[in-house]
Order: C-alpha cells, then structure tokens, then sequence
C-alpha cells in the first residue's frame, strides 16, 4: 500500500490537503506529520504551505525539516504547493528577503503592482481566483487534463527559475510565469489542487501515481 507524508510545519491548509489526497486515492494512505521518521518513510510526500516565506523557513527550522525535506526530495516524488513551491527556490523577496531550500535554482519575486491587462485595466495583487494552466509539455502530472485547464489561485510572489527547463506549466497574469515546475523527484505547484475541484483531484492523483 502506497503512502503519503504531508509536512505540518504549523503553515498550510493540512487538512483539506489530506482530505484531497485521500479522496484522490482511497487506496493511499495520508498521514500529516512533523515527524522526520514518518516523513521520510514514507513513499511520497507533499510539502503545502500558506503565508509569508520567513515565517515558513523559520517553522521548517525550528523543527529540523530542512533536512528532512532535502533528503526526501533527492529519494522519492515530493510535491511542493504554493508556499511550499516557492520555498523550494534559492532566495524570495518577501520579507525584505529571504533565504529558501534551493533545491531548484531561481529566485522568487513580487508581483508588480501596477500591472494592467491588455484593456489596461489594473489588476489586483495579490493574484487570487481561477486561471487556465498550459503545460509546457507532456508531463504525467498532466495526464487525462486536456488543454489549459482551470486552477485556483492565491499569491502575490512567483517563481523564476534560472532553467527555462525546469517549468512544468505557466499561467498569464497578465505575462507568462511558471505555474508548475518539474525537477527530478520534485514537482511543485503555484495553484491550490485542493481548492481546484475536479482537475485538482487528477492532478493529486496524477502525482500519486508518478514514478519518476
């Protein structure tokens, strides 16, 4: 039986995360823990997050996850959702800058706060509600979602990645910026695939299934 490790760092929509995955794969089983033992033994693990990038790093160190995270990164599919997407990258902006995992080499930056679509009208920061996701090729953490389908989101910073190769899917607000990333064991999400209803659910399950 296939399990499922989603890292509580006191930071994250836990339980709706564990609910997702379950309701993705009965047949997995979905433990939320701050155990390095039971992270680490399991199969998989998903790394949510929610909030602001200091206060994330800060959380992750004070329970001696970093470590944890890394090794699992390197061993097994790990799945980083917002927050924890972009705690993944080398550096952030946020909090007058902040230091991250650097698993995945880029930076992670504000949005401009004057940006405006293409009728000029301003556009609100943070960035929150459904947009399409286009892949950038035929990545298994898209299998069964045709075309550019519809996923929610909430932040107001995103991810550069150094590598153009590492973008798994980008989103337009109102430019391009990467929606998804894909790096060896590492998947990571902008969007919440526990608010995105049915397409969020085959991406959990998508990722469920991957072997890298």
């Amino acid at each position: 039986m296939s399990t499922v490790a989603v890292i509580d760092y006191g930071m994250g929509n836990l339980h709706s995360i564990a609910k997702a995955l379950q309701h993705a794969d009965p047949a997995t089983t979905v433990e939320v823990s701050a155990d390095p033992q039971v992270i680490l033994a399991a199969d998989r693990v998903v790394f949510p997050g929610v909030g602001a990038m200091r206060d994330c790093m800060a959380a992750l160190q004070a329970r001696d996850l970093v470590p944890v995270i890394k090794t699992a990164a390197a061993s097994r599919p790990l799945l980083g959702i917002c927050l924890g997407m972009q705690a993944l990258l080398e550096h952030s902006e946020e909090n007058e800058g902040t230091a991250c995992l650097g698993l995945i080499p880029g930076e992670v930056v504000r949005f401009d706060q004057n940006i405006k679509d293409s009728n000029g009208i301003q556009l609100k920061i943070p960035h929150m509600g459904w947009n399409r996701v286009t892949p950038t090729g035929a990545h298994p953490l898209f299998e069964g979602l045709k075309g550019s389908p519809w996923f929610y989101f909430v932040h107001s910073y995103y991810v550069e990645p150094l590598n153009a190769v590492d973008i798994a899917a980008t989103t337009d607000y109102p430019v391009p910026f990467a929606a998804a990333l894909a790096k060896g064991y590492l998947l990571a999400v902008q969007f919440h695939p526990e608010k995105s209803q049915a397409a969020g659910l085959r991406l959990l399950a998508n990722f469920l299934h991957w072997t890298p």
